[in-house]
């Protein structure tokens, strides 16, 4: 090696062993070394064991997984590109022409559309159950029935299931089929879903595990093997991959997170009991809430709570004034997503959300709590109610 380029490549140079500190080392790239061509067909990904390829794992990823598998309770960890991936990687791994799905009316919007549009084209059936009524869910079982979709809390409206009772329906009626749970709002801290019975759940680590705001990512976690198999084969079928930068900032991030969680869970339950003192709002939505849908279930199953409050605004307030109230906030950011820094606040048309059917007439906020003062997130909803009184 005369040329100091190939020098530069091919330098003898390793930093010696034994480094330790708090964070996790980096460790990137999409082409692993192989020290020979018998290494190189003997390596398998699939259980952690070895590297063959920068998509399917690094030591980085690997750690990272480990450490989602325990926050949720499960065996088995995959990372995805965001928490709408993780979705639908189990929806492809899953499901086939001819089969159904069943989803709660107060899933996730982006998880029916792709149920209605992608999974519908490639012929797979669905239907929707009331999510606080188990004798809706039996009544939707068929034989065809191969996933079943739980949300606690529901998306937007914040109602919490009874969970046990869903579980042991699709275990009575359709024993067939997998049990997967959204747990993004639960987030492994909340309850344990695992416990009770669920066979796979989601998250969006892009919300409480980053904590940031700046990272997307996505988790798929089961208990059992023959399950995990099928996912993660998918799921390197399809091409699923995270970046390692990502990574390292999920993993720097999740040693605070149950701090996180209860800071914003604390605020949440200061800021839905303020909401409850306001003429302004008729409803006010969140489970550790006396009153709020499914609060008894929450009770019986669960040790905190999402910062997440949302209020229906009387209906003699249409839809500008609401939308004038909300551009009147100052401190509360209007976007998507949750469980960053910065509070966030967005309006939703009750049947846009959940249809004609929908039990609310005034238009929904969804107030997400980030970790400012609760005394100075009270003070700016209270200035921006201004707007309606003008």
């Amino acid at each position: 090696m005369n040329k100091k380029t190939t020098q530069l490549i091919h330098h003898p140079y390793a930093p010696p062993v034994g480094f330790a500190s708090p964070a996790v080392p980096v460790h990137k790239g999409s082409t692993v070394f192989f020290d020979n061509v018998a290494a190189m067909r003997s390596r398998q990904w699939l259980d952690r064991s070895a590297y063959t390829y920068g998509l399917h794992g690094t030591p980085t990823s690997f750690t990272l997984e480990e450490r989602i598998a325990t926050l949720e309770g499960g065996t088995h960890t995959m990372l995805v590109s965001s928490g709408l991936a993780a979705l639908t990687m189990v929806d492809i791994a899953l499901l086939k022409s001819g089969d159904e799905v069943l989803l709660p009316n107060n899933v996730y919007g982006p998880n029916k559309a792709f149920t209605r549009t992608e999974l519908a084209a490639w012929g797979i059936g669905h239907a929707v159950y009331d999510a606080m009524d188990a004798a809706s869910l039996a009544a939707a079982v068929t034989p065809k029935t191969k996933l079943v979709w739980l949300e606690a809390a529901g998306s937007v409206t914040l109602e919490f299931p009874d969970l046990r009772a869903l579980i042991r329906v699709v275990r009575e009626r359709a024993p067939q089929a997998v049990i997967a749970l959204d747990n993004t709002w639960g987030a492994g801290i909340a309850f344990d879903a695992f416990a009770l019975g669920i066979d796979v759940t989601i998250h969006a680590l892009t919300k409480y595990p980053s904590g940031g705001g700046d990272v997307l990512m996505g988790a798929v976690t089961c208990r059992d093997d023959a399950l995990y198999r099928t996912l993660a084969l998918s799921r390197s079928r399809v091409g699923h991959g995270v970046g390692v930068n990502d990574v390292e900032l999920v993993l720097r991030a999740l040693p605070s997170m149950a701090l996180r969680y209860a800071a914003q869970d604390a605020a949440g339950r200061a800021f839905a009991a303020w909401c409850q003192s306001r003429k302004e709002f008729v409803r006010v939505l969140n489970p550790a809430l006396p009153g709020s849908p499914g609060h008894e279930h929450w009770a019986s199953l669960c040790t905190a709570a999402a910062g997440l409050v949302t209020v229906e605004v009387d209906p003699r307030f249409g839809t500008a004034q609401t939308d004038a109230f909300v551009d009147a906030l100052k401190l509360f950011r209007i976007g998507y997503s949750w469980a960053g820094p910065i509070s966030l606040v967005l309006p939703y048309d009750p049947k846009t959300i959940r249809g004609e059917a929908s039990p609310y007439r005034g238009t929904l906020v969804r107030f997400c709590i980030g970790l400012e003062a609760i005394e100075d997130l009270i003070a700016d909803a209270e200035q921006a109610l201004r707007v309606l009184a003008a």
